[in-house]
């Protein structure tokens, strides 16, 4: 240890020269927190670059630590290239922004993430990008919608809320063919149910961009916000990380250190939120308050065939994740069915899903779709997201409430 010859404490304490050994090794990696980041002389800092992950530049183009989970995000999905934003919505924009510009136009599923609608509806749209929806149930409808200036297709599996699953090779399949890229929001699937970038298991057939809101499964927790793009593909790779730059987006390193701890156990957590969601859906087939359930594993949920084919195309039971709605008699007031999800004692009325405790929300359809969807039934939808606690516990609490609250 050499320490600089000084003549004020102050000086010495910032300009110690300690270093700690570097050959330290935990379960965890290091959280490495840093704005300015330090170069051995001015050739190093002229000729480092980030973009490759080979050097450290800046703390908003990666720090180790920022560096590691989007390695370990690329393993999970099957991609090469990822970055991280400050939430799954922010991952859409960053995905939609690396690729458009004024005067193209972007296709999204009529049953996509309410706050993507929005940002189509209103930045992009401000931004001179037109948008058309199409019925991801509609491979025909999809096509007919193509235009000449269409630069982007985005996919949803399944439709958020509404549960319905598409044929997503078939989609792909159909934009490829045009010449037209893909982007998938991956968060359900989680890199779990199936592998976007190779979707027949031949490594013939892939989306072009993932955006993973990496709050739900990747953090488990449900105190954590943060999204991630990703790609395969070298060119789309830099597009993005130069987007991703010029915008300023980036992440702390505390929440990252969160979705590092919690990434190991994704695939337990996963299946055990899956098996009790299956439990529960199961059970409300079995409810006179209950319509329809909708939920990919059950054969009557509008695109099972589809679910079977991708998620569980090698037997078993595959995989659906812990997520799943019901449509509740018509013959039912609004009032009662929220009185319904008021009265639930487990269950805790809150938006997201993948955490530890399990939730609830009605929906208003009209606020959802334009048109009532072909595949549902008429009625009151209710959304459940699936925690940790004992389905047999879960069972009770939707009894007693069903009991109380809509009693045929």
């Amino acid at each position: 240890m050499t320490s600089l010859k000084t003549s004020h404490l102050s000086t010495e304490l910032i300009h110690h020269g300690y270093q700690p050994p570097g050959d330290f090794q935990a379960p965890q990696p290091g959280v490495h927190k840093a704005s300015t980041i330090f170069f051995p002389n001015v050739a190093a800092m002229r000729q480092r670059d980030w973009k490759d992950k080979s050097g450290y530049t800046y703390g908003t183009h990666g720090t180790p630590t920022t560096f590691i989970l989007e390695e370990r995000l690329c393993s999970l999905e099957g991609g090469k290239h990822c970055v991280l934003t400050p939430s799954g919505l922010t991952a859409l924009a960053v995905a939609s922004f690396a690729i458009l510009k004024q005067g193209d136009h972007v296709l999204l599923p009529e049953n996509a993430y309410g706050p993507h609608q929005a940002l189509a509806e209103h930045e992009l749209q401000n931004f001179g990008i037109s948008h058309t929806y199409y019925d991801a149930m509609n491979l025909l409808d999809l096509e007919t919608k193509i235009q000449n200036n269409t630069k982007l297709v985005w996919m949803e599996v399944p439709g958020s809320v509404s549960m319905e699953f598409p044929n997503l090779v078939a989609l792909v399949q159909l934009c490829q063919s045009r010449k037209i890229l893909t982007a998938l929001d991956n968060t359900w699937g989680a890199g779990i149910a199936f592998k976007p970038f190779d979707l027949l298991g031949d490594g013939q057939l892939a989306v072009d961009f993932t955006a993973h809101a990496l709050t739900k499964y990747p953090s488990g927790g449900g105190d954590v916000l943060m999204g991630s793009v990703m790609t395969h593909d070298d060119h789309l790779g830099m597009k993005l990380k130069l987007s991703h730059m010029r915008l300023g987006i980036c992440v702390g390193a505390n929440d990252v250190e969160t979705i590092l701890r919690s990434l190991p156990t994704i695939s337990m957590r996963y299946q055990a939120q899956d098996e009790a969601g299956r439990a529960l859906a199961a059970w409300w087939q079995l409810q006179k308050a209950c319509v329809q359930v909708m939920h990919p594993a059950l054969s009557a949920s509008p695109g099972h065939e589809n679910w079977q084919s991708l998620c569980n195309s090698g037997g078993g039971s595959g995989h659906a994740a812990g997520l799943f709605s019901v449509m509740l008699s018509p013959a039912l007031s609004s009032s009662q069915v929220d009185a319904f999800c008021d009265g639930l004692k487990l269950f805790r009325i809150g938006f997201s899903w993948g955490g530890p405790i399990s939730l609830v929300v009605p929906y208003e359809m009209s606020s959802l779709r334009r048109d009532w969807p072909s595949g549902l039934a008429r009625g009151h939808l209710v959304r459940f997201s699936l925690g940790f606690e004992s389905v047999a516990d879960l069972k009770a609490d939707l009894a007693q409430s069903l009991e109380r609250h809509l009693n045929f």
